[in-house]
């Protein structure tokens, strides 16, 4: 996650923002109290929220699937963009962050539409396989452990229809994946994930440079 875009000078993220951001009260709020955290680096940028809002409406998504809440943010985005009988399954591991998350799903009016599963990422992608969802998801956004990226890619392509959409976060990374120097665990998974859908025929992909990358890619 990233709070803003960061590849933008500061005036120019403004000016967008003020231009282009329609930030609900309460998603305005779940970042406030986010920024507080130790943690709070994670919590997603508002114009990505709002861009994946927007991509869940445009495909008309009724089932989706996240793998890493935080305190919610990007859930709240996507539920909100889905219509009443929408249902987004949520995974994570951390009952703290996520009791945060299930308040701003109340508040947002958007929790009837929400399942958390807590657990290991792979293990409940695995059960949900195993239980016949694949083939079901029309939308799937992973932002959790990057050690785990590949394997949460796999496992959502195998979950996701035909013409369904996966949205990957932090592909840039900071900026990280760009300098050779630069060769810690996480930038290194980022790099083959980024080799691995950027070569992968079973998808049109598109990397777009907002708040810390994130990689598009649509089901063949």
């Amino acid at each position: 996650m990233s709070r803003t875009t960061n590849t933008l000078p500061d005036s120019i993220y403004r000016y967008l923002c003020s231009v282009s951001l329609r930030e609900p009260e309460v998603l305005a709020e779940l970042r406030e109290v986010t920024r507080t955290f130790p943690r709070a680096s994670m919590q997603l940028s508002p114009e990505e929220g709002q861009f994946i809002g927007l991509l869940v409406k445009m495909i008309g998504a009724r089932k989706c699937l996240e793998v890493g809440v935080f305190t919610g943010y990007s859930s709240t985005c996507i539920a909100a963009a889905m219509p009443p009988e929408g249902r987004l399954i949520a995974c994570d591991v951390s009952v703290e962050w996520t009791s945060i998350a299930r308040q701003y799903w109340e508040k947002a009016g958007v929790a009837n539409k929400i399942e958390l599963r807590l657990g290991p990422g792979v293990d409940i992608l695995d059960a949900l396989l195993a239980n016949g969802h694949a083939g079901t998801f029309d939308f799937a956004f992973i932002d959790a452990d990057k050690g785990n990226y590949l394997n949460y890619y796999e496992r959502a392509l195998k979950l996701v229809r035909g013409g369904g959409l996966i949205g990957i976060d932090n592909t840039l990374w900071y900026g990280k994946p760009a300098d050779p120097t630069v060769n810690d665990p996480d930038t290194e998974v980022i790099r083959e994930v980024n080799r691995r859908v950027h070569a992968d025929s079973r998808v049109t992909m598109s990397l777009v440079p907002i708040g810390d990358g994130l990689t598009l890619a649509l089901k063949s």
